[in-house]
């Protein structure tokens, strides 16, 4: 790891991507102390208030050794996107680029995160209520095949027609809008920052090596106490909410409902972690060509 902070130029903004469990965090805390900086979040589940644990947050004495921005800033319920974290994330960088703020170290698993980042997003209208409420029904009642028969030819061949919250977000956009998504992505305006104009890294794990992480970090979120922060929102939990979405929570819920035993629970929950990070590989793998990969594992 010190061979790789030494190698950063410590002007220009970093990027660090990579799959869950891969050691991302520990490589942007290196950065900031070594230089300085302010670790910015780009994991959608690391947003939320609620998930300390299960999202592997930065631990408090983490947070206390460099400055850290867009962290557990959001409670349950609350409204968030990609639009969202561009706005957010903005003024770090304008701020750096005027010289009254520290250099970004932007850190995460969130691929659609840094490349509406570096490539720019489509400055799509927000979604009606009533039409959100339309979409969750029909996916609820339906699943999501239905609204994916319904996209433009452009959009169906862009979107993932295996992410159910992907292809009902394309049907929420033409339906609420009257024009494609992909229309819409064809008209993206300049990005934040080009990769031009930044460091961008990515981590790529051998599989084995990450599995076998994964799994005893897994075992580690639960001795430090992850059932317990399950169990604080059970009286709120909403199974379809976006910030439900933290890997081995809907597992861990299904335990402290007596539905099935811990073991068991740890087991999917694991299970489900691992296909997240192959998810995770597969989008850096197939958008993230230009950046420098770091090999662990």
């Amino acid at each position: 790891m010190d061979e790789i902070v030494e190698k950063i130029d410590p002007s220009l903004p970093v990027l660090i991507a990579g799959p869950t469990a891969s050691g991302k965090s520990a490589l942007a805390l290196a950065i900031a102390q070594a230089q300085g900086g302010v670790v910015v979040n780009a994991d959608a589940l690391q947003v939320w208030s609620c998930w300390r644990l299960l999202s592997a947050r930065p631990s408090a004495e983490e947070e206390a050794r460099a400055p850290h921005a867009l962290y557990g800033h959001l409670a349950p319920g609350a409204d968030y996107s990609v639009g969202h974290w561009l706005r957010e994330i903005a003024p770090i960088l304008a701020a750096h680029r005027a010289g009254s703020g520290p250099r970004p170290i932007i850190v995460g698993g969130t691929g659609l995160y840094f490349t509406a980042l570096t490539e720019g997003l489509a400055e799509i209208p927000a979604t009606p209520p009533e039409i959100r409420a339309e979409a969750d029904a029909r996916r609820a009642a339906e699943g999501h095949e239905g609204m994916l028969s319904e996209l433009d030819p452009a959009t169906a061949a862009r979107v993932d027609p295996l992410n159910p919250m992907r292809v009902q977000r394309a049907w929420e956009v033409a339906r609420a809008t009257g024009r494609g998504l992909a229309a819409w992505q064809d008209a993206t305006p300049a990005p934040l920052l080009p990769l031009t104009a930044a460091q961008p890294l990515i981590i790529e794990a051998g599989r084995d090596w990450l599995a076998e992480r994964i799994d005893r970090r897994f075992d580690l979120m639960l001795a430090g106490g992850a059932l317990e922060e399950v169990r604080a929102v059970l009286p709120i939990w909403e199974s379809g909410a976006l910030w439900a979405k933290a890997i081995g929570a809907p597992e861990l819920v299904a335990h402290l409902r007596g539905t099935c035993d811990l073991a068991t629970a740890t087991a999917q929950a694991q299970a489900a972690s691992r296909q997240y990070a192959k998810r995770q590989r597969t989008w850096f793998r197939s958008r993230m060509g230009a950046w420098h990969k770091i090999m662990r594992g």
